[in-house]
This record gives C-alpha cells, structure tokens and sequence, in this order.
C-alpha cells in the first residue's frame, strides 16, 4: 500500500526534495533597509518553501507562523511577570525557543544578499523592524487570521521565493543527503534502492483525516522505547527512505484533500457552494476511503455509487457483459487502488486496502448494480450506496459507527465483489420491526425500498449453497417457505385494510409482524382466524373483492405444506421481502384494477 501512495506522489509531485508548497496567508511587507512597513492578509495561496519533515524542534526559512516569525504568543508584553499565569507562562518560554530556532535558521542563510533586509529586520535595524512590527501586528491582522504563516514581502516579491533562496535551500539539502548516506547503505523496503538514506525521523504528518488530530497523523510511526529488538530503532525497521516517505506523505494528504467548490441544490431549490473531493468518500464521521489508479485514467462508474441513473447503469452493465475476455492473460492492465482509513489519536488506522485491475473494477460494479437492482412502485430502482448503509440504523448523528461501518463493507461489496457480513442483515430487520410514527402520527412503511435491496443483496450474496436467488421483483416461482409466509402475511394485511378502512389503527403489521417473521406456526394459527373474519365482513361490503383477495390468500397456502415452527436469520429476511414484493405487486395491481384500491397505502409521493 506504501509502495502505491509513494508512486501516486511521485507522478504528483512537482520540484525538488527539498521544498514543498506550503500556505501563505500574511505578508510581512518591509524596506530594503530592514524597516517594517505593514502586514497585508491575504487569501490563502501555496507556494514552495523549504520542507520540513518533522516540525517539532525545527524552523522554516522565512515563512512560519507568528510565533516563531515575531516571538508572538498572544499575551501582552507589558504586562508584568508576577500577573502572569503559569500557562501564560509556559506559553512565552515556548514561543521565545520557537523564534530562537527561526533566527537560527536565518543564520544559516546570512551570506545570501536576497537576505540582507530581513537580517537588518531582525538585527541592524531592530527598532523599526521587529519591534514595529510586533506593536502592529494585532492591529492589522484579525484574530482569526493570526494563526496563518507569514511571508516576507519586499514591493511584490516575496524574499523566500527568490530563485538563489530556492537553489541555497537545495545546495544545503542534497550536502546533508550525500554526508548522510556516507555512513550508510540501507535498502529502503520501499522502493528497493540506496540512493537516499533512513533516517530514524518522522515521515511527515497527514491532514484530514477524518476523527484524527487537527494537526494531522502519523501513518507509520513508533512509539520511544519500541520496535528496539535486532538493534533496530524506530524507522530502521521499516527502513523507509527519505524520498520515498516524502511521496507518499504528500501523495496521501492530496488524496485526503483534493476536490473543488461546486454549486449544489439544496431541498429548497436554493443554490449552495460545497467542496465536493475528487478521491476521496466520508462514511460517516470517523472513516474516509481514497481511490485513485495507478495509471490516470477515468474512474466514473464510482459516481455511479451515489448516484445511480438508470441509462447509465443499464450502458455499464450492457457494456461489461458484452466485453471480450483479453486472451493476453499476461498483459497487466491498469490498476484501481482504494484505502479506507480512520484516526486513532495521533496516527492512522488503516481498515482496508483494495488493488485490482480495473477490469475487474468495472465488473464487480456491474454485478453490484445488478444484485441491488428492487421494484419499487412501478419502476427498478438502483439504490445509491450511501441509502443503503443508513438502512440499518435509526439514527441522524454523524457519531453514529453503524453507518461508516456499513458503508465500508458495502464499499468492498461492490468494488471487490466481497460478501457482507450477516450482522448487517440483523440491523436492518431491527429497523424494520421497530414501528416509526411520521410527524402526523401515523405510521410509516418501515420495509422500504432501501432496506429490501439491501436485504436482497445480502442474502443474495450470501447463498453459498447455489441455492435459488432472490429476485428483484415479485418471482411466483419462488416457493421459499418464508417467501411465501411473507406474502401470505401481506395478503392478511390488505385483508384487514380492506375491512376496516379508515377505521384501522394499530394493524396486524404493528401487532404481529415480529412474531409471524421469527415464530411463523403459532403467529398464523391466530392470524388466519383474524383474516377470516375480516373476510366475512368484506363479503357484505365489498363482495368482489372478498373474493379476490380470499383466492390469493388460499393460492398462496397451497405452497405450504403447514406453517414452519420457526425462522432463522436468513429465512425472516426472506420474510420480509416476501412481505414487501407482495406489497409492491398489489400496488402494481392496482393501477389497472380500481377494486382493489383500498387495500394500497403509502404511496410514494
């Protein structure tokens, strides 16, 4: 996985080791003479500057923040010591060793005449250089904005992008590289040369990640007094080179954070900015998935994910079923990458990494399509992944971990052609016993078209034994026991909404369902009772479709050969789509035969 973040950030990365584009976001306008002029906050820009790989305990050459800029920690000057709080304390000796190391720095560069302003700044022209500008920098850059890094600016050019600045900072680079690699000759288990050395350092922190730290995360890190058998310390045991962990350091935070400001519609109609990432999914709050290939190549069936169009689905599919098998098995095709990661404290925890071509990536998302596919009020529907991974939990918090969970072993599903685990399947029938009251107080179809293709999909994946698969529509030659029970039950239903009418408050679905979807033998016993006499009733009022509804019901008891004593997981979620194919066929059946209106409720608007 390393190997690939580090060959995705050498194809993305640009200029030298050495540097690295960092933000900008105040300009330090001065004089030649080193004298202050005034800050200019401006909108945040990247621009190369020296890198720095590990930050603690080091400075950066002319562009940082203000603490080690202007030795600025927020806490007035003036205010005398015996007033100060130990914090604030702290804080002031912290931020003093923090611009000794920036004047440090400088003074490794003090020869380069480029340099000569801002070495009057700091020394030979102090009074109206450093010290102006300290007594001025509160008031010309807003709170917000003082924590951005500054640059010193001499008219329109900034000092540290100067070209004999750039070439300085890469001449004293490659000299520490070259004595570095004097006094070793390590094989980085990377890239598998010697031509940059190990050192026993950070690689570099990652942003963005999702529950991580705000200041980033390590993805390869050791603890002190760790990882110390075989004389091996801290980066000599996974023997990364310097260049190696700089790729993949930047490869990882591109594909972390890389994306646009698109205009989105909102419910309302109202037309909204939002950054839309362009390798990157959220599932949920604390787990994120990158995607990238090897080769750039487009990768859009994935938006396909979320947004499924039925043109477009139907092309992929015709398109991967119709494909010649490439009889050069020896040839190597592009390769399609994924990592799903999540923060824990200060590094990064890696759940999952996907490497497969990207034939074998279109395919298995053609087969994903296929076997998510319901009928759901007239229509086949594609259901997007991420209605699917909320199908088994209740739930709008974020915090929730069902989601990412769910979402993630989705994510393989259709990518790998992985099967998900049945505990999801245990979610979801949980969410569908549950009864949910709408805003009106009435209640709310609970097997939806979501939680039907996810069930379907499920057991459907699930089948080891090639037994029958589960279509996405009502299948009359499925003769599955709890198939039919679930149809039976529907029948019952409509039975009773047919009978009663407006008059139906809690219904056989809110009292029974539960208990016929897990103990089917005693549940019926008393529901066939029930049906029977919602049946007399019916036949003084509506005759016809007494009749009906009484044929379908004693059709669909033919195929049993008695009631089953009890259901397991996978035979209630059969159940249950039986249940919903049942209703989605009455809906359908009514759109043609007035009759049988009566027995239809929540419609989709």
């Amino acid at each position: 996985m390393i190997k690939e973040l580090a060959e995705f950030g050498k194809r993305i990365r640009t200029g030298h080791d050495a540097l690295k584009n960092e933000p900008i976001s105040i300009d330090l306008i001065i004089h030649e003479d080193g004298s202050f002029d005034s800050f200019s906050v401006i909108e945040k820009i990247n621009r190369p500057a020296e890198a720095i790989t590990a930050k603690k305990g080091k400075a950066r050459l002319l562009l940082d923040k203000a603490e080690e800029v202007l030795s600025y920690n927020g806490v007035n000057p003036d205010l005398p010591e015996e007033e100060k709080t130990i914090e604030q304390k702290k804080s002031e000796s912290a931020t003093i060793f923090k611009h000794q190391l920036f004047l440090a720095k400088l003074q490794l560069y003090k020869d380069l005449a480029c340099l000569g302003p801002v070495q009057a700044f700091y020394f030979n022209n102090k009074s109206k250089g450093l010290d102006a500008a300290i007594r001025t920098f509160e008031q010309q850059v807003g709170e917000k904005e003082r924590g951005g890094n500054i640059a010193f600016r001499i008219n329109d050019i900034r000092i540290h992008e100067q070209k004999e600045v750039y070439e300085a900072i890469i001449e004293k680079f490659e000299k520490e590289q070259t004595e570095q690699l004097k006094d070793q000759k390590k094989i980085c288990s990377v890239c598998g040369k010697s031509d940059f050395p190990v050192l026993d350092q950070p690689h570099g922190l990652i942003k963005r990640v999702p529950d991580g730290q705000t200041a980033g995360c390590a993805l390869v890190s050791y603890n002190e007094k760790a990882f110390e058998s075989y004389e091996l310390k801290g980066n000599d045991n996974s023997a990364i080179c310097t260049n190696c962990a700089k790729n993949y350091v930047e490869g990882l935070n591109w594909l972390l954070g890389n994306g646009a400001e698109k205009p989105i519609e909102d419910k309302k109609g109202k037309i909204k900015s939002q950054f839309i990432y362009s390798n990157r999914k959220n599932f949920g709050s604390d787990t994120a998935i990158i995607y990238w290939t090897k080769d750039e190549d487009t990768i859009d069936e994935l938006n396909l994910l979320d947004s499924p169009d039925v043109g477009q689905v139907t092309n992929l599919i015709d398109s991967v079923t119709k494909a010649k098998v490439n009889d050069a098995k020896h040839i190597k095709t592009n390769q399609f990458y994924s990592c799903t990661l999540s923060g824990a404290a200060a590094r990064i925890a890696i759940r999952d990494w996907i490497e497969i071509s990207l034939d074998d990536y279109k395919q298995n998302i053609a087969k994903w399509f296929q076997q998510i596919a319901i009928r759901a009020y007239g229509e086949i529907r594609y259901i997007p992944m991420y209605a699917l991974a909320k199908a088994g939990h209740n739930t709008k918090s974020d915090r929730d971990p069902t989601n990412s969970r769910v979402a993630t072993q989705l994510w393989n599903a259709a990518l790998k052609n992985s099967t998900p685990s049945l505990w999801i399947l245990t979610a979801v029938l949980k969410r569908i016993r549950f009864v949910e009251n709408s805003e009106d107080g009435q209640t709310k179809e609970t097997i939806t078209p979501e939680r039907a293709a996810l069930i379907r999909f499920i057991l459907n994946r699930n089948n080891k034994n090639g037994g029958y698969m589960i279509k996405e529509q009502n299948d009359t030659n499925d003769k599955s026991p709890a198939i039919v029970c679930g149809k039976i039950f529907a029948v019952m239903e409509s039975i009773q909404r047919a009978a009663q009418g407006k008059d139906l408050n809690a219904g056989i679905r809110e009292r029974f369902f539960s208990f016929a979807s897990t103990s089917p033998a005693p549940a019926f016993g008393r529901l066939m009772k029930l049906s029977q006499n919602h049946i007399s009733k019916l036949k003084h009022e509506k005759p016809g479709l007494a009749v009906l509804l009484d044929r379908q019901l004693q059709e669909l008891c033919s195929f049993l050969n008695g009631f089953p004593a009890i259901f397991s997981l996978e035979e209630q979620g059969q159940f249950a789509l039986g249940y919903y194919h049942q209703k989605q066929q009455d809906y359908d059946n009514a759109k043609n035969n007035k009759e049988l209106q009566p027995i239809i409720e929540n419609k989709e608007d």
